[in-house]
């Protein structure tokens, strides 16, 4: 499975962005997909995955009730919606994508073996 990340950009507090993660591969929809993000000096950070087993979706706290994720198995893209956007969500966004994620294994960025190249969210205060 290949992954191109898209949407990231320049925002105000406050504002929204929609990031876009398409992939390759046939077998698209049987995969978990996943938006990590990561700052400058930090670890790999969880944001939110779309399990494909049970349809479920899972968040990191700091953005429960702000950002939503989705997916259109027949475009085989994820989306990730973000609003009411705060500095501290500056980061680079990347996604990823694993057929064998369980719900133990969700947030942990080492569990998926297929990354895109990520994309920038700047959100100026």
């Amino acid at each position: 499975v290949q992954l191109q990340a898209s949407g990231g950009g320049l925002v105000q507090t406050g504002g929204s962005l929609r990031l876009s993660c398409s992939a390759s591969g046939r077998t698209f929809s049987r995969y978990t997909v996943a938006w990590f993000r990561q700052r400058p000096g930090k670890e790999r950070e969880f944001v939110a995955a779309f399990k494909w087993s049970d349809v479920s979706t899972h968040y990191a706290d700091s953005v429960k009730g702000r950002f939503a994720i989705s997916r259109d198995n027949a475009k085989a893209t994820v989306y990730l919606q973000m609003n009411s956007l705060k500095p501290e969500d500056t980061a680079v966004y990347l996604c990823a994508a694993d057929s064998g994620i369980i719900t133990t294994t969700v947030r942990r960025p080492e569990a998926y073996d297929y990354w895109g190249q990520g994309t920038q969210v700047t959100v100026s205060s």
